[in-house]
């Protein structure tokens, strides 16, 4: 039998992303507490997020995030991580407030902030050690965020994946 690589990389590069996913839910997390959500995006969903960072551009006039979808585009899918806001309680002042109950509203929680980046890592790292190309990206979490397909959560990123002869998440050219 002869398999050419060319007929499974797809659903290889989906065992990589859910292994991805793994390393997110099983990194690190402030006080044990787990606020992440973790999703895996393919097929459709990703002509979806394309296009709503496209409109996106339209409405902030940030041309990154037409280059971004045109990256989400030439993924074989997006993994998207979030945390649902909750403070820890411990008065540490890292958010710029003296107390939890002194912060204002909008202001993330240091900690979930820590958490999803200390995910967002444990993900990239584990995709780089089964040598797939990543990129973490902001536009398209916030995309994916309004989209509401992390339900309740915020600061919500995602890491589009990649197994192709060159990474195109890298050397991108801006668009005009």
């Amino acid at each position: 039998m002869i398999l050419n690589e060319r007929a499974f990389r797809h659903e290889q590069v989906l065992t990589v992303a859910r292994q991805m996913m793994t390393a997110a839910r099983t990194a690190p997390k402030g006080k044990g507490m787990d606020l992440l959500e973790i999703a895996l995006i393919e097929g459709e969903e990703l002509k979806a997020l394309s296009d709503k960072m496209i409109a996106m551009s339209a409405e902030n006039g940030l041309k990154f995030f037409l280059r971004d979808a045109d990256n989400v585009m030439q993924a074989e899918c997006v993994v998207i991580i979030g945390t649902h806001a909750q403070e820890h309680g411990l008065n540490c002042g890292h958010c710029g407030s003296p107390t939890c109950a002194a912060r204002p509203d909008g202001v993330p929680c240091v900690l979930n902030s820590v958490d999803v980046g200390i995910a967002l890592g444990s993900a990239c790292a584990t995709a780089a050690d089964l040598r797939v190309d990543t990129r973490v990206m902001f536009s398209a979490g916030l995309a994916a965020q309004q989209l509401d397909w992390l339900p309740d959560c915020k600061e919500v990123f995602a890491i589009p994946v990649s197994a192709s002869s060159k990474n195109p998440f890298f050397d991108r050219k801006p668009k005009t």
